[in-house]
C-alpha cells in the first residue's frame, strides 16, 4: 500500500535521488527582427573576403581527377560503372511539327456570295438608334469627366434611351403582313 502512495512522488529516473530539483532555463530573448533585417540590408553589396569559403566544407565537390576516400560512405558512388551504361538511339519519328497541309485545289473550297445590302432606314428609326446609343453615352461622358449630372442630362440620357428603345420595339415587324412567298416556311398546301 505504501508503494502505491509513493508512485506519484518518486523522483524521475533521469534525476538522481539526491540531486536538487531541476530548474527551468530562462526563456531566450526574443529575436530582434528589425536589427536582423538591417544587418542583411547593410551587408547586401559587401563582397566576401578573399579566401573565405562561400559554403560549408561538407558541400564541396571533389575535383574531377581526385579519387574519393573509400572509407567515407558519402564518397562512395551509387552510379553504375561506365561500362554498364547503354545508349538507345531512337529512329526519327514524324511529329506534329512535321505536319504539312495538303495542297488545296482552287475549286475545292466554298466562297459565300456577297450579302444583300442593308435596307435603308427611315428618319424615325435613325433618331431612335441615336437616342438608344446617345443617352447612355451622354451619362458616361458626365461620369468620366466627373461633371455634375444635372436634371436635363439625366432626363435626356435616361429618357432618350427608354424612348428610343420603345420606338424601335414598336416599329418591329410582326411578320403577319409578310407575303407567303418565303420558301423557308415549309410546304405550302
Amino acid at each position: 500500500m505504501a508503494d502505491r502512495e509513493d508512485e506519484g512522488t518518486a523522483p524521475h529516473e533521469e534525476e538522481p535521488a539526491g540531486a536538487p530539483p531541476h530548474e527551468e532555463e530562462p526563456p531566450a530573448a526574443p529575436l530582434d527582427e528589425e536589427a536582423a533585417w538591417a544587418a542583411l540590408v547593410a551587408g547586401y553589396d559587401d563582397e566576401p573576403e578573399p579566401g573565405a569559403a562561400l559554403w560549408p566544407e561538407a558541400e564541396n565537390v571533389p575535383a574531377p581527377g581526385a579519387e574519393p576516400d573509400p572509407t567515407d560512405p558519402a564518397a562512395v558512388s551509387t552510379k553504375p560503372p561506365a561500362s554498364d551504361r547503354t545508349i538507345v538511339i531512337h529512329p526519327v519519328i514524324r511529329g506534329p511539327r512535321d505536319y504539312e497541309l495538303a495542297d488545296d485545289d482552287e475549286d475545292a473550297h466554298y466562297v459565300p456570295p456577297e450579302p444583300p445590302p442593308l435596307p435603308e432606314a427611315d428618319v424615325t428609326t435613325k433618331f431612335a438608334w441615336i437616342a438608344v446609343l446617345g443617352g447612355p453615352l451622354l451619362l458616361l461622358v458626365f461620369v468620366l469627366f466627373q461633371l455634375e449630372i444635372t436634371w436635363w442630362a439625366a432626363t435626356l440620357g435616361v429618357g432618350g434611351f427608354l424612348g428610343g428603345f420603345a420606338t424601335l420595339v414598336m416599329r418591329m415587324r410582326t411578320g403577319e403582313d409578310d407575303e407567303d412567298d418565303d420558301p423557308g416556311r415549309g410546304a405550302v398546301v
